[in-house]
């Protein structure tokens, strides 16, 4: 039997960086984010006295006896991560006999939450496999337990909720873990709309979005006032993007964008540089209104926003550079898991 799990990654469209701790248990946070046809897929095969993890897109393979704990010792620490978690809580400490297969749709770094929607699509499969009765609030805060506190990875709390809910979500967090997942009921046409005013290009460039986090959380614990003050300005935005995304106002959808790149650049010195400010330049220079990176920064995807007339030059100008256009549309569905 197989069992095979995808996860969708998520576009941050404002208030990325307002869910990471302590932040957001002490002020608050608020995010808007989308889920895209990109994926993370997971494969699990039953085995017998065998326990194998293949990492396919980065040619990485760890193949031991079935064990009840796996050391975590970077060589596919998300995969032992999760099956640690899952022998641990589900299985009664007995290992269990596998062969899993994972790969994702885009490079890890890329700022679509690669990493987290992994380990949400691993669970699933897990979930589906033995028929653990664990809902979506079960599955996205195990997985964020998960990667932050049994890895110790840093990082924020929307990933995991967005590739378990799936879809275009007003998410709030606050202290005590809290977390609420507002959907929203957004149309047909104007998702089309949205799909029409945007351009996705990747830049070519992955990077460590925890160096970047890191450097985040250390101004938290300092009360740093620009990084206070400019966190607050990203959940005001937050609030302006569900606006202009349920009433379709591509206007201020654009200039929303805009200005949580602006404020989200404020939180730390590594999120631009000159690469990510000479494209933002180009593509000013051939059309778009604005833009902004997903993710932590550094690299990775960044949105633009454009008249739909004008995405073919800049498309062209794009497709000069070293990174690459990326055809895309939003998905309303979460993580999903299946039986062959």
């Amino acid at each position: 039997m197989l069992v095979r799990s995808r996860a969708p990654l998520r576009l941050g469209l404002a208030g990325g960086g307002t869910d990471v701790e302590p932040y957001c248990s002490k002020h608050g946070g608020q995010v808007i984010n989308a889920t895209i046809d990109l994926y993370a897929h997971c494969t699990i095969e039953e085995a017998n006295d065998v326990l194998i993890f293949k990492a396919i897109d980065k040619d990485e393979v760890f193949n031991s006896k079935p064990k009840s704990y796996l050391e975590v010792d970077g060589l596919l620490s998300l995969h032992k991560g999760v099956y640690n978690r899952v022998v641990k809580e589900f299985n009664d400490g007995s290992p269990l006999s596998l062969v899993m297969t994972t790969f994702s749709d885009v490079p890890a770094g890329s700022g679509l939450g690669s990493s987290s929607t992994l380990v949400v699509a691993m669970l699933k499969a897990y979930v589906e496999w033995l028929s653990i009765p664990l809902g979506d609030y079960d599955i996205a805060y195990l997985a964020y337990q998960i990667e932050r506190e049994d890895i110790g990875l840093s990082g924020g709390k929307q990933d995991q909720y967005a590739a378990t809910f799936g879809g275009f979500n007003f998410m709030e967090f606050s202290a005590n873990n809290r977390v609420l997942v507002n959907p929203l009921r957004v149309q047909n046409y104007l998702v089309n709309e949205i799909e029409a005013h945007t351009i996705l290009f990747f830049t070519g460039v992955s990077r460590d979005s925890f160096k970047i986090i890191d450097d985040q959380i250390q101004k938290i614990s300092k009360e740093n006032l620009n990084y206070l003050s400019s966190s607050e300005n990203l959940k005001q935005e937050a609030l302006l993007m569900k606006e202009a995304i349920l009433k379709c106002d591509m206007k201020l959808f654009s200039e929303t964008l805009g200005r949580a790149w602006i404020a989200k650049k404020k939180l730390s010195n590594l999120i631009s540089n000159k690469m990510i400010e000479d494209t933002f330049n180009i593509a000013k220079n051939n059309g778009a209104y604005t833009g902004k990176i997903s993710g932590a920064g550094g690299g990775g995807f960044i949105l633009f926003s454009i008249n739909p007339l004008k995405k073919h030059k800049l498309i062209t100008a794009l497709e000069k550079l070293n990174g690459r256009v990326i055809n895309f549309h939003f998905v309303q569905e979460g993580v999903q898991a299946w039986r062959i």
